[in-house]
């Protein structure tokens, strides 16, 4: 894959996901390119070249045309596949590249996957980009987007703000339940480790008794 277009894409994210909150910024899309790629070579993908460009070129472009905010709305731009679509076509990617990029960008989403999309259409590329996007919604990462949430809306600091949020309700479970890598899943046990420790010196500060 020429770097050209990987330089292109990242100057599209830029652009395009500059006026996002910090849950789904350009730089959210960079910590999933980062981790899909390494998600990629776990998952015995590097020796395929075809593939690693897939995973990064879908990676940067999976939320291109999606605004996001910290009140949890979403607007998905109608032009979004069309953006996505001439800007593959511009930098001239293969056409079965740029088949299998489109299809892993549509089929991404909790959404998607409730309509039985992802289900039957993923493969190990899409396995390995999706688990990364979940992935950054957990772990260190995980905990730093719900304190900005708290932030933005005066919330203070009460987990119970967000419904109760404990421990034993934290995101490993649909996120596992869902893994399509074996990398993907040795992660998220890694980052769900991470927030039960976290959370449980929480509640401990909280209460006085830490």
């Amino acid at each position: 894959m020429a770097k050209s277009t990987v330089s292109s894409a990242e100057k599209l994210v830029e652009s395009a996901m500059k006026g996002n909150d910090a849950s789904h910024d350009a730089a959210h899309v960079f910590r999933v390119r980062d981790l899909a790629l390494s998600l990629a070579r776990e998952e015995g993908l590097s020796s395929s070249p075809d593939s690693m460009e897939i995973v990064e070129l879908a990676a940067l472009l999976h939320d291109i045309g999606i605004h996001y905010s910290l009140c949890c709305f979403t607007k998905k731009d109608s032009s979004e596949g069309k953006i996505v679509e001439e800007f593959l076509e511009a930098e001239g990617v293969d056409e079965s590249k740029k088949i299998k990029i489109l299809s892993i960008i549509k089929g991404m989403g909790f959404k998607e996957e409730v309509e039985g999309y992802a289900d039957s259409k993923h493969s190990a590329e899409f396995g390995v980009v999706q688990d990364a996007d979940r992935l950054d919604a957990i772990g260190a990462i995980g905990n730093m987007i719900v304190l900005l949430f708290f932030s933005a809306y005066t919330l203070g600091l009460s987990f119970s703000a967000c419904g109760g949020f404990s421990p034993e309700e934290t995101l490993l479970s649909c996120v596992i339940e869902n893994d399509l890598s074996w990398a993907g899943q040795r992660r998220a046990e890694k980052r769900h480790k991470f927030m039960e420790d976290f959370l449980k010196e929480f509640y401990e500060e909280w209460d006085g008794r830490s």
